[in-house]
């Protein structure tokens, strides 16, 4: 496994992370056990990155990567490095109430993230959405704080504009911001990556598959369950799923060339980013199974020489996809789309 900085001030980790979140939530139902074997078969692939958020399924995403990282051996435990999201507030019926990046919250977010992972401290700390009533540098102040004393070591971004980027930068040291980077949401170009390039921030890229849109393997008449975020996200409904899926033939055209799978050349595209860009971009891929880790796994044996980034351009242009990539409530949450 091939590995990358996370800036130039943030660890050394390996080209592909694995985000956990659907082993937990959002996604329908989870198998604990295959959850538990897939990070494992991770570690031991070389995959060093395992993202996770302490409001995944309510603390339940935490406790779960603790438990895989006590059961793997020790070798492959140490060389896992965790980046931890907070800040988004639950109610005990699951819905969602907001963001508090208070300094008090952030350390109480990270008492508790350390306790149920089970570790002495967090390899990155983020809050998961900028909280409008709290100055950006009062919260990546209190992360600071927290490096200080030795329960953090980098300090990490989400969701977030240009202009935020820089008075974070400004206050501490940040390693990396976390996106949605992939074929059908390439926002992040216009703005946001000239500046982490300029700053020297990497990019952590998750939802490189569209939560399995652009994967290949999602059909037209597949029934989601309520509790399916995709169920009510825009590019799944009706006259939108129909037009994205058929980017995703017209994809996987182009993969057949190569002998490659939808998901391969989707992963080997975003792991192109970061070279085309100048800068350090590290896809998360949300395998919730072995299997689909070992597809995953396999883009980074890919490589895309020019006639095959064009021709992946032509199948799905950039703005191609119809629907946006959250419901509108939570798009208001974006800094990074302000």
């Amino acid at each position: 496994m091939d590995t990358r900085h996370l800036g130039t001030t943030g660890p050394q980790v390996s080209a592909l992370g694995l985000g956990c979140m659907g082993m937990s939530a959002l996604y329908g139902e989870a198998d604990r056990t295959e959850s538990i074997a897939t990070v494992h078969a991770a570690l031991e692939a070389g995959v060093t990155l395992l993202d996770t958020g302490d409001f995944y399924a309510m603390g339940h995403n935490e406790m779960l990567v603790g438990e895989a990282l006590r059961t793997a051996p020790a070798a492959r435990r140490e060389q896992a490095l965790l980046s931890v999201k907070f800040g988004a507030l639950r109610d005990p019926d699951g819905n969602w109430a907001g963001y508090d990046g208070r300094p008090a919250a952030v350390k109480n977010f990270a008492a508790y993230s350390l306790q149920r992972l089970g570790v002495d401290h967090i390899d990155v700390y983020r809050i998961a959405r900028v909280d409008p009533d709290v100055p950006i540098e009062e919260t990546v102040g209190a992360i600071a704080e927290l490096v200080e004393k030795g329960h953090v070591r980098h300090i990490g971004l989400s969701e977030v504009g240009a202009d935020t980027i820089r008075r974070a930068a400004a206050t501490a040291p940040i390693s990396d911001v976390q996106i949605e980077y992939s074929l059908v949401s390439r926002g992040v170009e216009d703005r946001i990556l000239p500046t982490t390039r300029e700053l020297g921030i990497a990019i952590t890229a998750y939802g490189v598959l569209s939560r399995g849109l652009i994967s290949g393997h999602f059909a037209r008449d597949r029934k989601l369950a309520a509790n399916d975020f995709r169920a009510h996200s825009p590019r799944f409904q009706g006259e939108n799923l129909q037009h994205n899926l058929d980017l995703v033939e017209a994809l996987r055209k182009v993969a057949e060339g190569k002998g490659v799978t939808v998901a391969q050349i989707a992963i080997a595209w975003a792991l192109s980013r970061g070279p085309r860009h100048d800068t350090v971009v590290v896809p998360l891929i949300g395998a919730r199974t072995r299997e689909r880790l070992a597809e995953a796994l396999g883009a980074t044996a890919v490589t895309l020489e020019e006639a095959d980034l064009a021709a992946i351009e032509e199948a799905v242009p950039a703005d191609a996809a119809a629907g946006a990539r959250y419901p509108e409530a939570q798009m208001a949450h974006l800094d990074s789309e302000g």
